[in-house]
């Protein structure tokens, strides 16, 4: 039907006309409440955006050679904030000529991955950057 025809019926009925493929060959169109629709299509995006899960990550800087009673407190940190929810990156950082000791850092991670085995699991194995080494450590799923 022409346009002038499918405007008169849409303000009989008090609605609105839609355009809804222009490209197609004739243009098709909807009649309907373009208000309801936009809001109605704002409450799915604003349900869909509940179910989503957003993780905080706390950050702990540890040294290649930290000290037993250091490691236990940083240890200790760490498995709160995964058991509070959180993801925990932790970074060994190097300074001067540690970088050359690389395995002491992988050492200390790998000490925070055992310790911390049994509520949480590393997302990958420890990433070098420049000085730094870290790993990222996140609660295991619950069956």
């Amino acid at each position: 039907m022409t346009t002038d025809k499918a405007l008169d019926i849409a303000s009989e009925k008090n609605l609105d006309l839609v355009l809804v493929s222009p490209n197609a060959n004739p243009p098709v169109c909807k009649i309907m409440n373009y208000g309801k629709y936009k809001f109605e299509q704002a409450k799915r995006e604003k349900e869909a955006k509940k179910k989503q899960k957003v993780y905080e990550v706390k950050e702990l800087r540890v040294t290649p050679n930290i000290e037993e009673h250091d490691f236990n407190f940083k240890s200790k940190n760490a498995r709160k904030f995964i058991e509070d929810g959180c993801k925990v990156k932790i970074t060994v950082r190097f300074r001067g000529r540690e970088v050359n000791n690389v395995k002491l850092g992988e050492a200390v991670l790998e000490k925070f991955i055992e310790n911390l085995q049994d509520i949480a699991l590393p997302e990958k194995k420890p990433l070098l950057e420049g000085r730094n080494m870290f790993i990222i450590l996140a609660k295991k799923a619950e069956k």
